[in-house]
């Protein structure tokens, strides 16, 4: 194995972070923060990818042969700032879970969920009495 390369194993540590915090993590700003990790890794990869070794920018000027293509990288601005704005909207869906449920854990809110459904099923089965009844 080339220690030339040590950028991908890099990447693929980030990368496995990233999917271990979305998935093991029950607190939803940990969520985000997991794909935050993983978005870099992938940004980090193909960012790596458009490195051509000896490569200049793709100015043509004299002495210069080798040139890296400016693609990857352009793509990856883009993605990042389209990152950013996700963030900024998963963090204001976090905070309106918050104020919806008091909790930003998952299980606390799926506990929530259940009693609320238990709770209307509870309702609906007493007016479906009383209306038989009455």
């Amino acid at each position: 194995m080339s220690a030339g390369h040590y950028q991908y194993w890099i990447v693929i540590v980030l990368m496995m972070t990233g999917i271990y915090v979305v998935i093991a993590k029950g607190n939803m700003v940990k969520k985000v923060i997991g794909l935050n990790v993983f978005q870099v890794s992938v940004i980090m990869f193909y960012v790596s990818m458009g490195k051509v070794e000896g490569g200049t920018a793709p100015i043509v000027a004299e002495g210069y042969e080798v040139y890296s293509n400016p693609v990857p990288h352009v793509l990856m601005l883009t993605a990042i700032v389209v990152g950013v704005a996700t963030t900024a909207l998963a963090l204001s869906f976090v905070v309106r879970i918050k104020e919806a449920y008091g909790t930003i854990e998952e299980d606390e809110i799926r506990a929530v969920e259940r009693a609320a459904d238990e709770e209307a099923e509870a309702e609906e089965a007493a007016q479906a009495g009383a209306e038989a009844a009455g």
